[in-house]
């Protein structure tokens, strides 16, 4: 047991017998060979290093992301925001460049006729069971009175119904109440016009024998000097002659849509202004003399009988 026990010559002999052939065989290899003793803690440390490495790596990366993601998020949003006021501030310069439009034609219409026109903007609608009116922002104070004729670029709108001082109702051709007299272009035969419903209206009163076809042109007669002669009021959709009645029954598609207005005009005064044309009223010759010889025979054989 007394080996065991501690002794300084002991120390010193161990250390002769394992550091000393070590230096010796240290120093008589390549300073650039590494130990062999070190190897495995090189490789532990390298695997080590390589781990470290790679997952500094990845957490470098996944934070990289995240606060790219973060601003692109931010960036989307601000986009999103900007993106969405182009959108406004265009359908703003859209709507202006349509109503410019359509104030530039209306313009270009009171320019080119020589009738007294005076504009107004629809500011209310009344679509009741009883009647179909437009509330305009002219009135008496304008000079407008009751019965005034309106009208728009593409066609008839329908007449004043009531007059107050800044503000009128105009009752639009396709109110059951309403009454226009009309004229086919082509055949001149002649109508009431009364409205049936929102899309369509009547041509009443028109003689059974007279010629009215799908497709015609139906336009003011320009009686009493209300409406302008010869502008329209709708086209022919379809025509129905009992086989006994007087008259025949002809439905219309009115040459405007009078609930999408916003602007109009009223007539102050026509001045008899007339929008046939020659070949109108020579058509409108043509077919009253045909007329006119198809019953000659007829009224011969009468006679003769």
């Amino acid at each position: 047991m007394g080996y065991f026990t501690f002794d300084l010559r002991k120390v010193f002999i161990v250390i002769a017998l394992i550091v000393v052939p070590l230096m010796a065989i240290n120093m008589q290899r390549n300073s650039e060979e590494e130990l062999w003793f070190t190897k495995p803690f090189t490789f532990v440390g390298g695997l080590i290093q390589r781990a470290y490495s790679s997952f500094s790596s990845g957490v470098r990366g996944t934070t990289s992301m995240y606060l790219d993601l973060i601003d692109i998020k931010k960036e989307n949003r601000t986009l999103r925001i900007e993106n969405e006021k182009l959108n406004a501030q265009l359908g703003s310069v859209n709507e202006l460049k349509v109503e410019n439009e359509r104030l530039n034609t209306l313009l270009s219409f009171k320019q080119a006729s020589n009738m007294d026109l005076l504009a107004a903007k629809v500011i209310g609608k009344d679509l009741l069971l009883d009647h179909q009116t437009l509330t305009i922002n002219r009135g008496t104070r304008h000079g407008i009175n009751k019965n005034m004729a309106a009208l728009t670029v593409g066609g008839v709108v329908g007449y004043v119904f009531r007059a107050d001082l800044y503000t009128s109702q105009i009752l639009l051709l396709t109110d059951r109440y309403a009454a226009i007299d009309a004229i086919v272009q082509r055949s001149r035969a002649r109508g009431i016009v009364e409205g049936n419903s929102r899309e369509s209206t009547m041509l009443k009163y028109v003689k059974r024998g007279d010629d009215v076809q799908v497709g015609d042109l139906v336009v003011t007669s320009g009686m009493h000097n209300i409406f302008p002669k010869g502008f329209p009021i709708g086209t022919v959709k379809s025509v129905d002659k009992s086989q006994y009645g007087m008259t025949q029954v002809v439905e219309m598609s009115p040459a405007v849509d009078p609930l999408n207005l916003e602007e109009l005009f009223v007539i102050l005064n026509p001045k008899h202004a007339d929008y046939s044309t020659p070949a109108d009223e020579e058509s409108g010759k043509a077919e009253s003399t045909k007329k006119e010889s198809a019953e000659a025979p007829k009224k011969g054989a009468t006679e003769s009988e």
